[in-house]
């Protein structure tokens, strides 16, 4: 039998197994860098494979199995990201969470359920195998990134290359991607706007950030469509805003938040520099005083083009080319696995999971406390991941 039809018969008969561990993963969410049951059901479901695995500490609970082939060879990485989001759930499904606040919206369970299900593909196939298979599961991919901590520690000594898979709104079961950005480098923006607190009454007598803060919410949503070309574009985004407590007082001080994607180093360069002299000079107009802090949060995520276009070839191959689509844009969400594709080359793919009776087009986006996903899916993401791997490090 064809390694490609043994893959997808096997990945066919372990369905139903990561169908329950994905719902069960769902169910009890858990958020940041310390996931001990994720850690805990993960190394359970991989127990019986002969891999060299390490887990991280209780605040920071990492797994990275290795998987040693019968002969020397190059090593590529697989990657899952574990954590859930600090949102409600309200999608009514039977397996929905059961911890108040906590969701898994943006589809990391069925990411870590995918790779467990790689793992034992590959297993599968060790005498084919010279060189190794590293699977990582980053804790924290949404509080900031366990990536970057995993690469210090050194998750991506002799790894030659690595792939992920991340779930999203779009016809089942096709997978896309493009060369070069495909995702978007994130980066944060906070200003604090200090006036002097009086009477709501008496305005004159105080000297109000609110409205210097409300023209610097304004500015900034013009500036970057006037600082930036159509074809580099920027995404900002005020999200936060706080100022008094109490309706009848002007405060101290009124705080803002945004959230900014940019698909150059370029661009996060020229708004660090701007950024800052825009809200002091607004908030000096108003008699106030701005402090600024910008904060880059993620890197761009960089598909190197050879590997983005072996990842077509291989999946097209796999499942025909009626599943894999080029990605014509890229996604100006942001992703830590930027920073493995910093290091070496790979590809971060796509997967549409919307279910049957939904429209893709309007189908709930991640990060929304009514997304939902087909895990149908979840055979084939594995399959996909196993196959990407046995591509650099099979030899029959």
């Amino acid at each position: 039998m064809p390694v490609s039809a043994s893959i997808l018969a096997a990945s066919a008969a372990l369905q139903s197994d990561l169908v329950a561990l994905r719902r069960a993963l769902h169910a009890r969410p858990e958020a940041g860098f310390a996931l001990p049951h994720t850690q805990r059901a993960v190394l359970s479901a991989m127990a019986s494979l002969d891999l060299e695995a390490t887990s991280g500490p209780h605040d920071f609970t990492s797994i990275v199995a290795v998987l040693r082939g019968a002969r020397p060879g190059p090593s590529v990485l697989l990657r899952a990201d574990m954590d859930a989001l600090r949102v409600t759930e309200e999608t009514g499904l039977p397996f929905s969470s059961q911890t108040p606040g906590l969701m898994h919206a943006c589809g990391h369970d069925l990411h870590t359920a995918a790779l467990v299900g790689a793992a034992k593909l590959l297993s599968a196939h060790r005498d084919e195998i010279a060189g190794s298979v590293v699977f990582m599961f980053e804790p924290g991919e949404e509080a900031g990134g366990g990536a970057q901590r995993l690469i210090e520690e050194g998750v991506l000594s002799d790894v030659e290359a690595a792939y992920g898979i991340h779930v999203l709104p779009g016809q089942s079961g096709v997978f896309t991607t493009r060369p070069g950005s495909v995702m978007a480098g994130a980066s944060s923006l906070t200003v604090r706007v200090l006036g002097r607190s009086g009477h709501g009454s008496r305005p004159h007598q105080a000297v109000d950030p609110v409205p210097a803060a409300a023209q610097i919410i304004s500015a900034l949503h013009t500036y970057v469509t006037r600082r930036f070309p159509v074809f580099d574009p920027v995404v900002l985004s005020v999200t936060k805003m706080q100022a008094s407590e109490i309706i009848n007082a002007i405060p101290d001080e009124a705080t803002l938040g945004a959230t900014i994607r940019a698909l150059s180093a370029e661009s996060v360069d020229i708004l660090a520099r701007e950024l800052p002299s825009l809200a002091d000079g607004i908030a000096s107009a108003f008699g106030c005083r701005a402090e600024t802090e910008f904060r880059s949060v993620y890197p761009v995520t960089t598909n190197d083009p050879k590997a983005a276009a072996h990842a077509l070839t291989v999946l097209g191959d796999l499942f025909g080319t009626e599943r894999v689509v080029p990605l014509e844009h890229p996604v100006m969400a942001s992703e830590s696995f930027s920073a493995v594709l910093n290091e070496v080359p790979g590809a971060f793919i796509f997967l549409g999971t919307t279910p049957d009776g939904i429209d893709p087009d309007a189908a709930e986006m991640n990060h929304s406390p009514r997304a939902v996903f087909d895990d149908s899916v979840l055979g084939d993401q594995a399959a996909a991941l196993a196959a990407l791997a046995l591509s650099h490090v099979r030899r029959p």
